[in-house]
């Protein structure tokens, strides 16, 4: 595995950055004040700027670790930040890494997630050198699992009842691609 850190990447529609201070209000408007969006992904609600400057701030600090990732969602278009995505574990002794992601509920089914994760499944393989990279979802939450498949990772378990929200259970769904299927895949494409 190789230390890249958090670089930049472009997809078609999509700048994946590292965190900046202006992002607050973008952030606050479009995904961590909202109770849905922070519920699915199992993170608290932000109803501040303060707040926000303050996770702002542990992030912009975590960057001078090579081993952190964690990118900002830009849309071109708009210059709007829109979510974000990371590599939240890293295994650097195991050479693996797990993705988390989130949209703001504007811009979901627009395929910005897939867009996104597609982007860091590359950097992890191609700049990090990672051997596995590993995703989970929650088992009521279907447009992850879409984003999932759509990104062609293999369903490994389920860990029972891992969450309890709202007075209910539910499964840990885990699914991993390895780095010999990636390049097998990227072969595939190309022919």
């Amino acid at each position: 595995m190789r230390s890249a850190g958090t670089e930049n990447i472009e997809t078609e529609r999509l700048l994946l950055r590292r965190f900046c201070l202006s992002d607050s209000s973008d952030m606050l408007k479009y995904w961590v004040s909202d109770e849905k969006i922070q519920h699915s992904y199992c993170e608290p609600v932000y109803k501040t700027q303060e707040e926000v400057c303050g996770l702002l701030n542990k992030y912009i600090s975590s960057y001078s670790s090579n081993d952190y990732y964690r990118w900002a969602i830009i849309e071109r278009e708009s210059g709007r930040c829109i979510g974000q995505i990371a590599f939240f574990l890293v295994d650097c002794k195991n050479h693996f890494a797990e993705i988390e992601y989130c949209i703001g509920a504007d811009f979901q089914c627009r395929g910005y997630a897939t867009e996104a994760a597609r982007a860091v499944i590359s950097f992890g393989f191609e700049r990090a050198e990672l051997h596995k990279i590993q995703i989970c979802h929650r088992s009521n939450n279907l447009p992850s699992k879409r984003v999932i498949e759509k990104c062609g990772f293999t369903y490994e378990g389920a860990l029972r009842d891992y969450f309890f929200i709202d007075g209910r259970y539910y499964d840990r769904l885990y699914y991993s691609i390895l780095c010999d299927e990636y390049f097998k895949n990227i072969g595939e494409d190309k022919t």
